[in-house]
């Protein structure tokens, strides 16, 4: 049986390592780490996510700010509330969360704020950054699943990695990280031929493909690292359960490690949330202390 890689601990220890560097933060600069969160609308699962982010936000001792909007809400009024936000000084992270109503443009947004409080890593500039091997804020669902590997391998170099799925919020961007650290990485996607055979070759698997247990026992190398970020409601037995992108039951007896769904990934992009807050306030504060040194 693989070993189980507990997102739950992981990112309960990521969790007190940041809230014990915002303490030391807080003493240093007499700043209180903000994070502005925005929701428009009311849908369900937008509302735990936020939820669970402000609870968390709370627990490392950030200053938590909800912005809540109408679903009614024109892309003038939040395009004006991102504005403020942006200029706003005890504001370091900012995160719309998605995905918006369908009459808002979220590229639009997501370009509107700034690089420096994108804590979700999706500004074109943070994009590139990442894919120049440049310091910049990272998509928190990649850095997690970084972050856990480096749980089960104390060096990436030279593992072959596939990454299933090439969008822009995981797909692409975990892999720019596993670049990073020095892997060979293949990406695949939905027109990928002889998919199985490439995945079936790898040292780390990465499915983020968003279709439930698409990835069987025959696509794994035994021994094989599987990351499984998809999580996917589906009906069995009359009951409504949560799946990832990995056909569990069948690949957990051939890999040697793997994450849970729920309870791997999920409990990661959270924690790396506050991580990536923690990381654009010193960066803003730094700025600002050049700034003030050049004038």
């Amino acid at each position: 049986m693989a070993f189980l890689i507990d997102g739950k601990q992981i990112s309960q220890q990521v969790i007190e390592d940041t809230a014990a560097e915002v303490a030391e933060f807080k003493t240093t600069y007499g700043i209180k780490p903000g994070l502005a969160v925005v929701l428009v609308g009311e849908d369900p699962a937008s509302q735990v996510y936020v939820r669970n982010k402000v609870k968390r936000a709370e627990e490392v001792g950030l200053n938590s700010i909800e912005h809540r909007l109408p679903a009614t809400c024109s892309q003038q009024a939040l395009n004006k509330l991102v504005d403020e936000l942006n200029t706003d000084p005890m504001v370091h992270g900012i995160l719309v969360q998605l995905p918006l109503p369908a009459h808002l443009n979220e590229a639009e947004i997501i370009s509107a704020i700034s690089p420096d409080k994108d804590v979700d890593g999706f500004h074109p500039l943070n994009v590139g950054a990442l894919a120049c091997g440049e310091a910049s804020l990272v998509p928190c669902t990649p850095l997690g699943c970084i972050i856990m590997l480096k749980t089960v391998f104390e060096d990436l170099s030279g593992k072959n990695a596939v990454v299933i799925g090439r969008s822009n919020i995981v797909g692409k961007p975990m892999a720019a990280l596993l670049l990073q650290e020095n892997c060979t990485v293949t990406m695949v996607h939905s027109r990928t031929k002889n998919i199985e055979a490439l995945c079936s070759q790898a040292d780390i698997v990465v499915a983020a493909i968003g279709r439930p247990e698409f990835v069987s026992a025959s696509w794994i190398k035994p021994g094989a690292t599987v990351i499984d970020v998809g999580i996917n409601a589906i009906e069995r037995d009359g009951r409504r359960r949560l799946v990832g992108d990995v056909d569990f039951t069948s690949v957990e007896p051939i890999a040697a490690a793997i994450t849970p769904v729920p309870g791997g990934v999920g409990p990661m992009t959270i924690a790396c949330l506050m991580k990536n807050t923690l990381t654009a306030a010193r960066s803003q504060v730094l700025a600002r202390a050049l700034e003030r040194e050049a004038g």
